[in-house]
């Protein structure tokens, strides 16, 4: 469901993470669609989406989808929903998300720290050639404020995923019961000729 008719190269793969050839918008857009056309309850599509939302939020990039799922399956969402919802974290979203959440979790744990140690200083050099107990500063603040951030935020997710699901099932059943009439109006005028032509 998620993979590529043509697989790209990997140069190719990291430039469309960062923007997708048809733009952002265009990405989003398609991924609603493909969100209303999910079969299950709204209720558990929009929780779904709502729990890939919240993942999001929090700093373990890299298991965003994971944690997705997790947190549907805990509330019974829908699993598809939520790798849907994890597109709320994209390289747009990231360093709002990310300065957001240690920002306000350092302001809770009342956490002093060097200047450099922002998250505006990551880098591959600080996750991959200094010591973990330079990134738990940072991983610490991040999780308590991601939580404090992210509820709020699924909860919106979900309340504005609901009704547009509900409406597109709506929408959708309505046109089935319309085709489905039409072809049981349809049906008589085939058949009546042909008894017709047994009664002569």
């Amino acid at each position: 469901m998620f993979r590529r008719r043509k697989e790209l190269h990997p140069i190719e793969r990291l430039r469309e993470w960062f923007w997708p050839r048809s733009g952002w918008r265009r990405a989003f857009q398609y991924g609603w669609r493909r969100v209303w056309r999910l079969s299950g309850s709204p209720h558990a599509i929009a929780v779904g989406v709502a729990a890939g939302a919240f993942a999001s939020f929090t700093p373990f990039v890299g298991f965003h989808f994971m944690l997705g799922f997790l947190v549907a399956w805990i509330f019974r969402g829908n699993l598809i929903a939520s790798a849907f919802g994890t597109f709320v974290g994209n390289p747009i979203t990231f360093p709002f998300i990310w300065i957001g959440t240690y920002d306000l979790g350092r302001w809770l744990l009342s956490y002093d720290e060097p200047a450099n140690m922002h998250p505006s200083a990551l880098s591959s050099d600080l996750f991959f050639n200094q010591a973990l107990d330079k990134v738990l500063p940072i991983i610490g603040p991040m999780s308590l404020g991601s939580v404090l951030l992210g509820v709020p935020a699924a909860v919106t997710v979900y309340l504005l995923s609901k009704p547009a699901v509900e409406a597109y099932q709506k929408k959708r059943r309505d046109t089935l019961a319309q085709r489905a009439r039409k072809r049981n109006a349809a049906a008589p005028a085939q058949t009546e000729p042909q008894g017709q032509a047994l009664t002569e």
